[in-house]
């Protein structure tokens, strides 16, 4: 902090007054000032609603979207052993479709990079035929919802074999 003198802050609250005594002065600025202050004021309320409105918008669809990847495995793991079809076809399909439209993405396969901020590693091997740590095989597919992860991909990781030093 600064040592501030009697003097100077008698100046500055003189200036204070002198400026407001200015505003005084002349209404039609000062009643502008006030206008464009509270127009600001409101144009920046009203983004903040929209982003926020928005965020919980996502939040929501996120929360049922996860609420349901239980029911997506048990309709891939039934479709995987032919287990799929007649009515129950069409309800699988809807299921799919809707979860899709609302933007609902399933990734992960036999071959990806492992990476850890997207995959889960619950094994782990190392074998000669890999340069890179590698998800060899995908034991529950991840989801992700827009730029969110709603759950990892949970995969085997093979590293590359470690060779003798030369």
């Amino acid at each position: 902090m600064t040592d501030q003198t009697t003097e100077e802050v008698v100046e500055s609250v003189e200036d204070v007054v002198e400026a407001a005594s200015v505003q005084e002065t002349d209404p039609v600025a000062a009643l502008t000032a006030d206008l464009q202050r509270l127009q600001a004021e409101y144009a920046n309320y009203r983004k903040r609603v929209e982003r926020d409105r928005a965020l919980a918008h996502e939040l929501a669809i996120g929360a049922v979207l996860t609420e349901l990847l239980a029911t997506l495995d048990d309709i891939d793991r039934a479709t995987e052993h032919g287990e799929v079809t007649g009515g129950f076809k069409s309800v699988s399909d809807q299921i799919t479709a809707i979860t899709t439209r609302l933007g609902l993405e399933k990734y992960g396969t036999a071959g990806d990079e492992f990476d850890p901020q997207i995959h889960e590693a619950l094994m782990h091997d190392s074998g000669a035929d890999v340069t890179v740590p590698t998800a060899t095989k995908i034991l529950q597919p991840g989801y992700k919802y827009k730029e969110r992860i709603l759950r990892p991909a949970r995969v085997a990781v093979t590293d590359p074999a470690e060779t003798p030093a030369e």
